[in-house]
């Protein structure tokens, strides 16, 4: 299965268990389905809960937002993540606060989906990834989509919650089959880190036993298990990569065993630099292991520019395979 049929398939499966959940969004009916088909087939099945609107990502999370405050559930979806920023009011200063501004707590049922990241030449305004400016808001979760989860545990997670969360998918993962690691790498999920999905693990042998841990979004996994691939079969390096599906909150304490005794550990993210979820994830990492840690926890971030249309300078700019490998090495020349 790719991940665009799971995740197609959990949005199936939230509506038919809950008949107080919506689906809303910009030309997600049928025929047309969303523009990349996620929606495919759910304005047929469940016509009066599946919703057309017009072009306003502000009114349409506004609209989320309201049914959820009413004690139905709501999910978005925003053609490209960009437009999130449109709909930055309504999330941070209207759903997430709802949850606890009335003065005893109210369930705020609502997930908004992002289709974000680069590579696929859509340009400066079509491919960013905004996950940094939603980490840190009280009362709102941010998740990332990983094609080792299934989406159907992270859409019912995030809707048991009771507080509103921002879902970044990235878009290249929709073409891709689930649980792809490749031939030489296992995976596994570590209970009790990133929710409840937990947080998936791809290693060689022994999750807990790797020159380096690499801990990077859903987005980044093929990136990253190529370097992982490279590393171990030129170099003799071997990695273990931890993809969270929660980003926010995170919580690290499940991956310290194997970051105290990794020669080197490494977060990638497709974003740029400045006030990240990795540098989040460093903070707390050097909060606990500062003593341990051989050295400071390297961050890899895509360069500080506008994302270019044209295929060879895009790929210039954001992370690629290559930038986590050379970035591995040197941390572990250090």
């Amino acid at each position: 299965m790719r991940v665009a049929e799971n995740l197609n398939a959990a949005l199936h499966a939230v509506l038919e268990a809950d008949p107080s959940a919506y689906v809303i969004g910009e030309d997600i009916t049928d025929p047309y389905g969303g523009a990349f088909k996620i929606t495919k087939g759910l304005s047929s099945r469940f016509p009066d809960r599946v919703l057309g609107t017009p072009i306003s990502e502000s009114g349409i999370t506004g609209l989320a937002a309201g049914l959820a405050l009413c004690g139905d559930a709501a999910i978005v979806e925003i053609m490209f993540g960009d437009f999130v920023a449109l709909a930055f009011d309504q999330i941070v200063n209207f759903a997430a606060k709802s949850v606890s501004m009335y003065g005893s707590h109210v369930p705020m049922r609502m997930v908004v989906r992002c289709p974000s990241g680069g590579g696929r030449g859509y340009g400066p305004t079509h491919s960013q990834s905004l996950q940094k400016h939603f980490v840190g808001v009280p009362g709102l979760s941010v998740y990332e989509m990983s094609p080792l989860h299934d989406n159907r545990v992270v859409l019912e997670e995030m809707l048991a919650a009771g507080r509103p969360a921002v879902f970044f998918e990235d878009k290249v993962l929709y073409t891709r089959r689930m649980h792809d690691v490749g031939d030489l790498f296992l995976h596994d999920h570590l209970a009790g880190s990133g929710g409840t999905a937990g947080a998936a693990r791809v290693f060689l042998e022994d999750p807990e036993a790797a020159d380096c841990v690499i801990i990077a979004p859903g987005g980044m996994v093929e990136r990253a298990v190529g370097a992982m691939r490279r590393l171990l079969l030129e170099q003799e390096v071997s990695c273990t990569l931890v993809v969270p599906s929660r980003l926010h909150p995170f919580d690290v304490e499940p991956l310290l065993p194997s970051l105290r005794r990794a020669r080197a550990v490494l977060v990638a993210e497709e974003s740029t630099a400045g006030g990240t979820w990795g540098s989040e994830v460093a903070h707390r990492i050097h909060a606990h292991l500062w003593r341990d840690l051989r050295r400071p926890v390297t961050l890899v971030h895509s360069a500080d520019s506008v994302i270019p249309t044209a295929l060879h300078l895009e790929r210039s700019v954001l992370v690629q395979e290559s930038t986590i490998h050379d970035a591995v090495l040197e941390a572990l020349r250090d």
